[in-house]
């Protein structure tokens, strides 16, 4: 079921989706859907934690150099390869945010909020050990998400470059981006 919904609501969007649809999609009667969530709001919320709880944990597990350059290049990797693995996810935990209620909204903000402040906080340690030349590290931490969430609309596996390639490309200008010299 959570499957379905997750298609449904990347292809079609949380608003055209029905409880109905999703019924449809998983070959149940719509009664049997209430067995396994409240409402469409709640199936909505619980997927976007999923997403935010499986990125923090993640996140949390990588390495931890004590070097900023070799902690960003981390990041950036980690964050190109987690996001492309799950662009339906991605695309509705960027995209229906607008439809999540208050309480649920500010849930989700709020790890979305730990998850910039760890990127932030790399690029303040290299800013401090004079490494990262970046005027504004909060909106450094958005300008750079922003760009390396991007690959998920235009990547495609099989095209003219792998994925490898493109985190290399990606690595190369996150670093130009924030003042690191060869």
């Amino acid at each position: 079921m959570r499957d379905a919904a997750l298609q449904l609501f990347a292809r079609h969007g949380y608003a055209a989706v029905s409880m109905r649809m999703i019924a449809k999609a998983t070959d149940v009667q719509v009664g049997a859907l209430y067995l396994y969530t409240p409402d469409k709001q709640s199936l909505l919320f619980d997927l976007m934690q999923t997403h935010m709880q499986d990125l923090l944990s993640e996140l949390r597990a990588l390495p931890s150099p004590d070097c900023p350059v070799a902690a960003l290049e981390d990041f950036t990797r980690f964050h190109i390869r987690f996001h492309r693995a799950r662009s339906d996810a991605v695309f509705i935990a960027y995209m229906e945010l607008r439809n999540l209620e208050p309480e649920n909204f500010a849930r989700i903000e709020a790890m979305r909020r730990e998850y910039e402040a760890s990127l932030e906080a790399i690029l303040t340690r290299g800013k401090s050990a004079g490494m990262f030349a970046v005027p504004d590290t909060k909106l450094a931490t958005f300008a750079l998400i922003a760009m390396l969430t991007g690959v998920n609309t235009w990547y495609r596996e099989g095209g003219r470059l792998s994925l490898a390639r493109v985190e290399d490309i990606y690595w190369e200008m996150v670093r130009k981006a924030v003042g690191i010299s060869t």
